[in-house]
């Protein structure tokens, strides 16, 4: 008889224990504690991409909460001269499934993260993309979209802005136009030391002085 009171007693007790507010509490410090250890490897990654294995845990439902970011990561701006070599990366900071496929499109002349404009480039499972030789026409943006079993994870976004190799040559050969004058207009003169030569200084700079002219104004004419 005694046996039997002691575990209604002890019953009562446990349900008192449990339909209190400081147990509840008491659980929840406990919970997170416990997946702040068993999960510390499941992070977000800011500021893009579906990241559903990477996301935290929730010690209130005791359940995993999506990250919550958008498919669409920021725009990087890249530029390079003409003829040069580009690469670009569609790498991101989160753990990507095994199997996934890659798509590269791009939309020519514009800085853009409207999907309709792109167009197909590559397909495969190429996170590098390159371009041996760079020229105007490759001006635009570049989408790099990561999908798994059909589904999209992440887009990437790179602008690249061409600098045309004219502009380049225009510039240097207006520095040394610059350098064969002196503020006052006046050719450098030669100087008198050394031995004499059959080419004056000063009609060799003369000479490099119109070419420099003609070369900037048959470059500036296109």
């Amino acid at each position: 008889m005694s046996l039997t009171r002691s575990l209604i007693s002890c019953s009562t007790a446990l349900q008192t224990l449990l339909s209190t507010k400081q147990f509840y509490a008491l659980l929840t410090v406990c919970c997170c504690k416990l997946s702040i250890f068993v999960f510390a490897a499941s992070e977000c990654f800011p500021p893009c991409g579906f990241q559903g294995k990477n996301a935290v845990y929730n010690c209130v439902t005791c359940k995993y909460d999506s990250c919550e970011f958008p498919l669409d990561c920021p725009v990087k701006e890249m530029q390079v001269e003409e003829n040069n070599r580009t690469r670009m990366m569609c790498d991101v900071p989160f753990r990507l499934p095994k199997n996934v496929e890659v798509v590269w499109r791009f939309a020519e002349e514009v800085k853009t993260q409207k999907v309709t404009l792109f167009e197909d480039v590559t397909t495969g499972v190429d996170v590098l993309y390159s371009i041996p030789a760079t020229s105007l026409q490759h001006t635009g943006t570049y989408q790099c979209e990561i999908y798994s079993d059909g589904r999209s994870i992440v887009r990437l976004y790179f602008y690249l802005t061409v600098t045309p190799q004219v502009a380049v040559g225009h510039t240097e050969l207006q520095e040394v136009f610059d350098l064969c004058l002196l503020p006052g207009g006046q050719l450098l003169p030669g100087s008198d030391d050394g031995p004499p030569s059959i080419f004056h200084p000063t009609l060799v700079l003369l000479t490099v002085c119109f070419t420099s002219v003609l070369l900037v104004i048959h470059l500036s004419l296109g």
